[in-house]
C-alpha cells in the first residue's frame, strides 16, 4: 500500500511532512507544533517518529511539545546531534534505517548547513529534502560553500526523475522572479508560475524532472552561455548563481 502524504503549512512559510501508511505515521521537521497536532488528531493518527534536516529553529522548535504529547522517537544526523533536540537514534549519510515498512536512506545536502540530511524513500518515491534543493531555487550557504551546495544538489539530481521533491520552504514568489530573470524564455518555467499564481498547482511537492526544467540551480548547462561563462564548470556557475539569487 502506497504511504500518504500530507503537506502542512507551518510559521509564514514553513512546510512539514506527515507521511502515514498501515505500520504508522511520521513527521519530517516540526517547525511548529499546533497545526502538527492538529492534524494528527483530525486524522486520528498516532505519530511514532520525526525526522529532522537540520538544525535550524524554523524546523526544529516544536519538536518538544509534539513529543511531549505523541512520545515520537526523535531520529536526526550525528553530524547535527549537538545543536538538535534530543536524538533518539543518530544517522549518518549514506545510512539507510527501516520506517514504515520502507527503506529511507539518508543523504548529504550541507551546503545551507553543514551536517544537513536528506531523507529518500526509494519505494515511494520521495526525497524530503528541506533547504537544500527548493521549489524553484536552493537554500542560502549560511555555512557551506558553493562547491558544498554543488555536490549535495548534484546528488539530489542523480535520484530518478519521478521522485517527489519535498522541501521546506513556500519560497516560490520570490525564486520563480529569479529563475525567470535569468532564464526568460524557458517555457516550463513560464507554464509553472503562471499554474502557482493561479493556485492550479502547490507550490512543493513537486517532481524532480520539473525542478531540473524550472530551477535554475539544476540548469547550469543550459545558463552557462547566457550568463558568459563558456570555460566555467558547473560549480562556478553555480556559485554565480547563487551570489546573484542573494543579490536579487
Amino acid at each position: 500500500m502506497p504511504l500518504e502524504l500530507v503537506t502542512l503549512r507551518c510559521l509564514r512559510d514553513n512546510y512539514a511532512y506527515l507521511l502515514h501508511g498501515p505500520e504508522g505515521t511520521i513527521l519530517i521537521d516540526a517547525p511548529e507544533a499546533m497545526p502538527i497536532l492538529t492534524e494528527l488528531e483530525a486524522r486520528g493518527w498516532g505519530l511514532d517518529a520525526i525526522l529532522l534536516t537540520h538544525h535550524h529553529d524554523d524546523h526544529i522548535q516544536g519538536v518538544e511539545a509534539i513529543v511531549a504529547k505523541t512520545g515520537a522517537r526523535v531520529i536526526g544526523a550525528e553530524a547535527d546531534a549537538h545543536r538538535l533536540p534530543h536524538l533518539d537514534q543518530q544517522v549518518r549519510p549514506d545510512q539507510s534505517l527501516q520506517l514504515l515498512g520502507q527503506q529511507i536512506d539518508v543523504i548529504d545536502v550541507s551546503g545551507h548547513t553543514v551536517g544537513h540530511v536528506a531523507f529518500y524513500f526509494p519505494q515511494s518515491g520521495h526525497a524530503f529534502t528541506a533547504d537544500s534543493l527548493m521549489a524553484m531555487g536552493c537554500g542560502r550557504l549560511f555555512e557551506g560553500d558553493p562547491d558544498m551546495m554543488w555536490a549535495s544538489l548534484s546528488r539530489l539530481a542523480a535520484l530518478p526523475n519521478d521522485t517527489l521533491i519535498c522541501s521546506g520552504h513556500d519560497y516560490c514568489a520570490a525564486n520563480g522572479a529569479f529563475a525567470l530573470s535569468v532564464d526568460p524564455e524557458n517555457a516550463e518555467l513560464q507554464q509553472r508560475l503562471s499554474d502557482v499564481q493561479a493556485s492550479r498547482t502547490p507550490c512543493a511537492p513537486a517532481t524532480l524532472e520539473l525542478e531540473k526544467a524550472t530551477n535554475p540551480f539544476l540548469r547550469v548547462n543550459a545558463l552557462r552561455g547566457r550568463l558568459d561563462m563558456q570555460g566555467a564548470d558547473d560549480a562556478q556557475v553555480f556559485a554565480r548563481l547563487r551570489k546573484m539569487k542573494d543579490e536579487f
